[in-house]
């Protein structure tokens, strides 16, 4: 048997991605499938590529979906190697204009569902005295930008939670990472962005600012590069057990998450601001 390892939001994107490259590398992949259709797809999808994995309904914003999907590797694996938290979307949307059920909503899936993942594979992992937890962050996860406050927010507090969570789990024999890609080539826009009405509308005193940086975003989003590359940085964090703390992944992450710690903050958001052209 492959190393047994669960991904959320696997039906899509970097998730879809990091399950169909770990289980055609062996790994025993159950991939974490919100609607029952799309997994049973990326099920087909895989079988069609040789490539065999398991589908399990997920949602990581429902308690009893988050356990019975653990429950379910458990019984039927006996153990849990890795979790790969990557469940999330994107929200857009000013501090002034964003309201609290989109805040909310934004951290239940981002920051929320990391927590309740955790909580539900932690005790099989302290038992068997092992694993790895990844968690899929964000280049954003360690600066600020216009537009995505409450994501850039969501992926700071998944950064924290990674670090915390280090010393917690650290003497059970369980490792912690994030990996923090960059702009790649998902459907992050299409399907995983949620905008703030009013800050998209003609109305908003921020419209010059978002009809400067939303175009931007998106086609580098869109024609970024395969996300690929993001799991293989999640099979190289699994694989070596020296791993770093974080993976920054792809041009942006790494171009500014070194960055960030090499000049003061003033400094910092002057170069963030010449990029930009903010």
């Amino acid at each position: 048997m492959g190393k047994v390892t669960l991904i959320t939001g696997a039906t899509s994107g970097i998730g879809k991605a990091t399950a169909l490259l770990l289980a055609g590398k062996g790994y025993d992949v159950y991939a974490g499938a919100r609607k029952t259709a799309d997994g049973e797809a990326l099920v087909a999808e895989a079988k069609g590529r040789g490539i065999p994995l398991k589908a399990v309904q997920l949602d990581v914003t429902d308690d009893g979906s988050v356990r019975a999907a653990v429950s379910r590797v458990a019984k039927e694996s006996g153990r849990l190697d890795n979790l790969v938290n990557n469940a999330g979307f994107g929200f857009l949307g000013t501090v002034e204009e964003s309201t609290d059920a989109e805040i909310l909503r934004q951290f239940d899936v981002n920051v929320f569902g990391v927590g309740r993942m955790c909580r539900a594979v932690l005790p099989l992992m302290r038992a068997q005295r092992s694993g790895v937890i990844i968690n899929i962050s964000a280049w954003l996860g360690r600066m600020g930008f216009p537009l995505l406050t409450y994501y850039n927010a969501s992926k700071y507090a998944v950064e924290a939670i990674t670090d915390s969570l280090r010393y917690e789990a650290g003497p059970f024999g369980i490792r912690v990472h994030s990996v923090m890609p960059g702009l790649f080539g998902t459907r992050f826009v299409s399907k995983g962005l949620v905008a703030n009405p009013a800050t998209v509308s003609p109305a908003s005193p921020y419209v010059a600012l978002a009809a400067k940086l939303i175009p931007v975003v998106a086609k580098k989003i869109n024609e970024g590069p395969d996300p690929v590359a993001v799991a293989e940085a999640v099979f190289r964090v699994i694989e070596n057990a020296g791993s770093p703390i974080r993976a920054p992944v792809g041009v942006e992450a790494e171009t500014f998450v070194p960055m960030a710690k090499q000049l003061s903050d003033e400094a910092f958001e002057a170069k963030v601001k010449e990029i930009f052209g903010l």
